[in-house]
């Protein structure tokens, strides 16, 4: 309890931006999924009071997400109704719980650092991106549209190029006045006193932009249009707030279309989740470690609610979580009040939030976008080396052009690859002095490895003395010891003395012949190899 009370201060105050950042996303990704869009905030309602109470994460906000739209409208164009893809939306929900309980949640911990700080940067570079049309008032593309090509046969680039074409002047004097509020408060309110600490910059912006299309449009034809500001479906009476809630139709439940949409969010979800959950422990300043499968649990129950009650399916959201965290989130309070606080606006004052300007919310967005992709962080990767920097690039490069999973899988690839390129540079160490030659085994030798020591051996030339030391090897794969082997065969040939060293008690599990003729090598030889190179 009373750690609560230490952090409740900071914890609102974040509550209150990420309720702020999701509201118009949760709308957008109903709207782009062709679902009511009173479906796309109970998913927003449900991610953070009950995903939020159940996982482990201290940080991690869920919501509906942007990678799940295009397989959601497929889904939902795949079945009669609705109700029918709440089902699909119920069975994804059962799906987690079984990953949960089999552990599949382990798969999380096998993404290299370099590729989650790209997509974190990835992320926000294409909220500027995204945000910029929004910002000068063109909202053809719906809030929460991350990929590359959009669904109003724009793209990220032509997108903007169009909106800048089509700008609306207030629009365009709320969202600058916006950043600039955001920036002056970070700069130099915050340095003033607590109380700026605690007041979130964001709602200054929510009102701030208010007041400004309120006043600014008095008497003028400046007036922002209805879309160009959030709109949530307003209730008339208890009954009809009610009524925005559907039940799944459990009639369809032998239709093999929806247990295939099902199954499909049910990885889909899984593994955005698995990385936003990464992603969110690398933000995390006193870098705590979400329990996965705990996590994918809490997702399935999630799910599982939002089927029962007509929300849209939700996973563990990367733009949510990092505005809470950059908001200055303690705990997981922040998501589960962020959940009340959207159930408390949709259900009492809808028309109030009806007068909050998209231009705003975009400008709160583009601000979070620099926070993820400043770039001292491109600076500090760099200076990690290009093993870690081309990874990190790559991921940002192929995430932006693709979308998140897509940008994900080839991050990984890339990173693989230098790790297989660095074993295999530093698995066989060669050295010579003169015709004294050294060759050391280091680590796992694969096959991968077989050709560089094959033509390395080959090389030797006439008259040389080769010591092979194996004794720092871990395994050798038997296509070395076969290389090894021919070499031994017929060392003596060019008159090339042999010797290989082995470690006392350890076992390369095959067979390495001594040297066909039994010259002596004294590892006195050696010595000044040794003392010039080991431990390299």
């Amino acid at each position: 309890m009373k750690n609560i009370l230490k952090t409740i201060g900071a914890d609102f105050s974040a509550s209150v931006v990420v309720f702020l950042v999701a509201l118009p996303l949760c709308l957008g990704i109903a709207l782009g999924s062709g679902a009511p869009l009173f479906s796309g905030l109970i998913a927003g309602i449900i991610g953070g009071i009950v995903i939020g109470s159940l996982s482990g994460s201290n940080l991690s906000v869920s919501g509906p997400a942007a990678g799940l739209t295009a397989i959601v409208a497929a889904g939902i164009l795949k079945v009669p109704t609705f109700e029918a893809f709440l089902l699909s939306v119920l069975i994804a929900g059962v799906v987690q719980l079984i990953l949960g309980f089999i552990k599949a949640g382990v798969f999380g911990d096998y993404i290299p650092t370099n590729v989650i700080k790209g997509m974190l940067s990835a992320i926000g570079i294409i909220l500027i991106l995204k945000q910029i049309p929004h910002l000068v008032g063109y909202d053809a593309d719906f809030e929460g549209d991350y990929a590359f090509a959009q669904h109003d046969e724009h793209n990220t680039f032509s997108g903007i190029f169009t909106a800048i074409s089509k700008i609306t002047p207030l629009a365009v004097v709320i969202g600058f006045v916006s950043l600039g509020i955001q920036i002056f408060w970070d700069k130099v309110l915050v340095k003033k006193g607590k109380f700026f600490k605690i007041i979130p910059a964001p709602l200054i912006v929510v009102i701030a932009g208010v007041c400004m299309n309120m006043f600014l449009s008095n008497g003028s034809t400046l007036l922002l249009h209805k879309e160009q500001l959030v709109n949530i479906p307003a209730a008339a009476n208890v009954n009809e707030f009610f009524s925005f809630f559907m039940l799944p139709d459990f009639s369809y439940l032998n239709m093999p279309e929806v247990w295939i949409t099902g199954i499909t969010i049910a990885i889909v979800a899984s593994l955005e989740t698995l990385l936003n959950i990464e992603a969110s422990d690398e933000l995390d300043q006193y870098k705590r470690v979400t329990p996965k499968d705990r996590e994918l649990k809490a997702q399935g129950i999630g799910n599982l609610i939002c089927g029962l009650i007509g929300g849209l399916p939700v996973t563990s959201v990367v733009v949510r979580t990092s505005a809470n965290v950059n908001a200055g989130a303690k705990t997981k309070t922040s998501a589960i009040m962020h959940g009340m606080l959207l159930l408390l606006a949709v259900a009492l004052i809808p028309f109030l939030i009806n007068l909050i300007p998209l231009s705003a919310l975009a400008a709160v967005l583009i601000y979070t976008g620099y926070k993820l992709a400043k770039p001292s962080l491109f600076k500090e990767m760099y200076s990690k080396g290009l093993e870690q920097f081309i990874p990190f690039v790559i991921t940002i490069v192929a995430i932006i052009f693709t979308d998140l999973l897509i940008g994900i899988v080839i991050g990984i690839g890339v990173g693989l690859f230098f790790i297989l390129r660095s074993n295999f540079k530093t698995s066989i160490f060669v050295v010579h002095d003169d015709t004294r030659y050294l060759f050391r085994l280091r680590k796992d030798v694969s096959f991968l490895n077989k050709p560089l020591l094959k033509n390395k051996l080959e090389s030797v030339p006439e008259n040389s003395s080769v010591l092979i030391d194996i004794s720092r090897a871990d395994f050798i794969d038997k296509d070395v010891i076969e290389v090894i082997n021919d070499f031994l065969q017929h060392a003596h040939l060019k008159n090339i003395r042999t010797e290989i060293k082995k470690s006392k008690g350890k076992s390369t599990h095959q067979h390495i012949t001594e040297p066909v003729l039994q010259q002596s090598v004294k590892i006195i030889h050696y010595e000044t190899l040794r003392e010039t190179f080991i431990g390299k």
